[in-house]
């Protein structure tokens, strides 16, 4: 996974701090997401996609963060 190598924590986090949290109000969409995959709700594509979109940042951050633990 040399890709994550390429990518800095500070730029990853303002990723998820700005795609992945947004909008902000009145609630993140992708914690409005989580919670209709939850309730069983989440069956639209547009819905599906949504949550994919926002919540690949937060991925990545996982990933990074234990490709850095990894390594180090």
């Amino acid at each position: 996974m040399t890709w994550l190598d390429e990518f800095s924590l500070p730029l990853i986090l303002l990723a998820c701090l700005l795609l992945g949290l947004a909008p902000f109000t009145p609630e993140p969409h992708v914690w409005q997401k989580l919670k209709m995959l939850v309730d069983g709700t989440l069956v639209r594509p547009l819905d599906i996609f949504d949550l994919l979109l926002h919540g690949a940042p937060f991925v990545v951050l996982l990933l990074k963060l234990r490709r850095m633990r990894d390594i180090g």
